[in-house]
């Protein structure tokens, strides 16, 4: 069961930058490979066979990079028909660089990891290829992954993404000073959290229950609490956070810190600054967040977050999966291709080491991924994932929103005229 591609009124197709960008790490432009491609001889036995080289993009520049690096060599290193060649584009940059190259055929990778929010758009373009036949070549199914992403990246009944993880908002906490406040397990509900926080905040100390961050990580938490609250970012045909849904969920953030629970006015990370000083109790963020905490040595434990809304589970999540150019055709790069993939399907425990959840079934049942306690606990949320809307340029449509959340947030503005401000802006986004 897959998706149709919806469009807004009027609305004219543009490259947009995919919120969960973050989640690929930092500003480092480190390459991981050679970045040229093509056939090489090699004598073996004393009679000459071709290899036959494949171009794999990715954006991880930051500190993933190196994990993926190592399943390419193993992969290497399994078998000499292909040769997978690595290359690390700079995060920030790596889209415009995609589309360069897709465009004009220069140095285009023949496989290259793609957020899967951003696939709708390339479908769209007709510049990704169906990996329906590859991965039935392969021995590769749907029923391999887990179903968001492959739900979500199957359009028009055609399968364009083989899903790699899925990194959706978690709840951190520090388990020391849930010790000292006499909670003996992670909150699960609004009430549970409300009650928490407020035997956590201590302000004589600067110890706050939960810091409410205004900027980043709101773009995978407002619409977690949105959806639990049965509201929706798109009602099928126009931008809906101003609903009654998604303004009561507003309020109820603005009304930790009218409670004192968190400080006013917290500034861009500032609420992992003091997670890290272990001074903020709870925080939500991404796994990505893993690799810093576990380098300072903090005692935090990580459970998924809570149901604040009262109708359902819900937490807004990323995914990297693999895409191919609907323009490489060479059968035997795409043959090389469907034998990567489906060896990173069996064998991509390195990649949860760098602190992602595993899409492949496979690898989340095995015994090293269940001992890994931050990876598996994320695992058993992924029933309860949402991504975003399935609209071509919803990151320029949903832009607006981060600006009057901030306000809102901040006392500035009240969240139902925030709400409203943003769908407005939004709107004549959708006009342009």
């Amino acid at each position: 069961m897959g998706k149709k591609l919806r469009k807004p009124a009027a609305l004219l197709l543009s490259l947009f930058l995919v919120i969960g960008l973050a989640a690929c790490g930092g500003k480092d432009s480190n390459g991981g490979g050679n970045s040229a491609a093509g056939n090489g001889g090699e004598s073996s036995g004393g009679k000459s066979k071709e290899t036959t080289s494949i171009l794999f993009w990715s954006p991880f520049s930051g500190a993933d990079g190196p994990f993926m690096k190592k399943i390419v060599d193993k992969y290497n290193s399994s078998q000499d028909q292909y040769k997978v060649n690595f290359v690390i584009q700079p995060n920030g940059e790596y889209y415009k660089q995609l589309d360069v190259a897709l465009s004009t055929a220069k140095e285009r990778p023949d496989l290259m990891i793609m957020h899967v929010d951003n696939v709708p758009t390339y479908v769209d373009k007709d510049q990704l290829l169906p990996l329906d036949d590859i991965a039935s070549a392969s021995g590769i199914s749907k029923e391999d992954y887990a179903e968001a992403p492959v739900e979500y990246s199957t359009i028009d009944g055609k399968w364009y993404t083989i899903p790699l993880d899925i990194h959706p908002v978690i709840m951190y906490y520090n388990k020391d000073l849930f010790e000292k406040a006499g909670i003996n397990a992670p909150p699960t509900n609004r009430a549970e959290f409300e009650d928490a926080v407020a035997k956590l905040t201590d302000k004589d100390k600067g110890v706050y229950g939960y810091v409410l961050p205004t900027l980043w990580p709101q773009q995978f938490i407002f619409p977690s609490l949105v959806w639990q609250n049965g509201g929706e970012l798109w009602d099928g045909s126009d931008v809906a956070y101003n609903s009654p849904e998604a303004v009561e969920m507003v309020s109820w953030m603005r009304s930790l810190v009218d409670q004192g629970y968190s400080p006013g006015n917290v500034q861009q990370d500032g609420e992992n600054t003091l997670f890290l000083q272990g001074k903020n109790a709870i925080q939500f963020n991404g796994p990505w967040m893993k690799s810093q905490f576990d380098e300072a040595g903090l005692n935090y434990g990580v459970a998924p977050i809570p149901q604040i809304g009262n109708v359902k589970a819900a937490a807004y999540a990323g995914s990297h999966g693999f895409v191919i150019p609907k323009a490489v055709t060479d059968e035997a790069k795409l043959a090389g291709i469907g034998d990567f993939l489906k060896y990173v399907t069996d064998n991509s425990i390195e990649w949860a080491e760098s602190g992602q959840a595993l899409a492949s079934k496979k690898m989340v049942e095995s015994e090293e991924f269940q001992k890994l306690e931050v990876q598996s606990n994320i695992a058993k949320g992924f029933a309860d994932v949402q991504f975003a809307p399935n609209v071509l340029n919803w990151g320029t449509i949903s832009e607006p929103i981060w600006g009057e959340l901030n306000n809102a947030l901040l006392g500035k503005k009240d969240p139902q005229k925030a709400m409203d401000d943003a769908v407005a802006k939004s709107r004549q986004a959708m006009k342009n």
